[in-house]
């Protein structure tokens, strides 16, 4: 049994398991997040969100996989009776991208769905997450990385009910540098778009966690879409919600009905650990309890 204190991961995901009645968490479990050969994903297991069982080997690579290197923030949903998992990866000559994973237990294995990335080959992208919107009909929204387009942009993507291929065009929801909080990370004109998340609001209106680098580093802003759906237009927030060395949120509710939001603090290598803030909802915006 481990502490939280004692999982180093980044990107944390929380899925709450309603029939074993646990948490479990996921993220970048690779102990060279950022060079050498990727390994897989490991998950964690939980009543309390402290003690922790684990770590579980979720997934791993086979063979003819084709990405070898940054295996990076995978998501796990449970959807129409099987487990699916969204998660970034990168191979030698190849795009980064977001490949969807199937599995029948939250412990995995997790398969590649199909052969290759949900998002288009020929961006670099990253941070793919399920939306379902109020048709009931799933989204993938994904970042495409400022290494490619130097201001790092947030679109929207339409699945097929399966996951297995995209419907109609991809839809661009707005750019890093919209928000008054964000900084470039290099030179004048280079942003980052990093780890959305999606929820409705007490009003029902949809915001997004998304993250970015700040005046103080890596930062958790806050979009509100003014039409409360996907498309938007949406509005940013001007003061980011984490300001402070921390990011890739997600929110998700305690098994008690408490709100939390799982973030990695600090951001450096290797003492990243994942931290749950107790949150609460304040006029529609999310308010971390101090």
């Amino acid at each position: 049994m481990l502490t939280k204190n004692e999982i180093r991961i980044r990107d944390p995901f929380i899925l709450k398991d309603e029939d074993s009645n646990c948490y479990f968490l996921y993220g970048t479990t690779d102990q060279n997040v950022w060079k050498g050969q990727g390994v897989g994903f490991d998950a964690y297991r939980s009543t309390d969100l402290e003690h922790w069982e684990g770590p579980f080997q979720v997934f791993r690579p086979t063979e003819d996989f084709w990405a070898d290197q940054h295996f990076w923030a995978p998501e796990v949903y449970f959807y129409k009776n099987q487990y699916y998992m969204f998660a970034s990866f990168k191979g030698e000559g190849v795009c980064r991208g977001t490949q969807i994973l199937v599995s029948e237990s939250p412990f995995g294995p997790f398969s590649p769905l199909t052969e290759y990335p949900i998002t288009p080959k020929d961006w670099e992208c990253l941070d793919g997450t399920l939306f379902i919107d109020e048709k009931n009909e799933p989204w993938i929204i994904f970042c495409r990385e400022w290494l490619q387009v130097q201001d790092g942009e947030m679109w929207a993507q339409r699945l097929a009910d399966d996951f297995k291929t995209v419907i109609g065009e991809h839809v661009l929801l707005f750019k890093a540098s919209e928000a008054d909080w964000t900084v470039p990370v290099r030179g004048e004109k280079e942003y980052i778009t990093d780890g959305p998340y999606l929820f409705r609001a007490q009003n029902g209106e949809l915001q997004m966690l998304w993250s970015s680098r700040s005046q103080h580093g890596y930062a958790v802003g806050v979009a509100r879409s003014a039409t409360g759906n996907i498309l938007g237009p949406w509005i940013q927030d001007p003061e980011p919600l984490i300001d402070e060395d921390g990011g890739h949120a997600m929110l998700f509710r305690t098994f008690s009905g408490e709100l939390k939001l799982a973030i990695h603090s600090p951001n450096r290598s290797p003492l990243e650990r994942p931290v749950f803030l107790t949150v609460e909802e304040k006029n529609n915006n999310i308010v971390v309890r101090r």
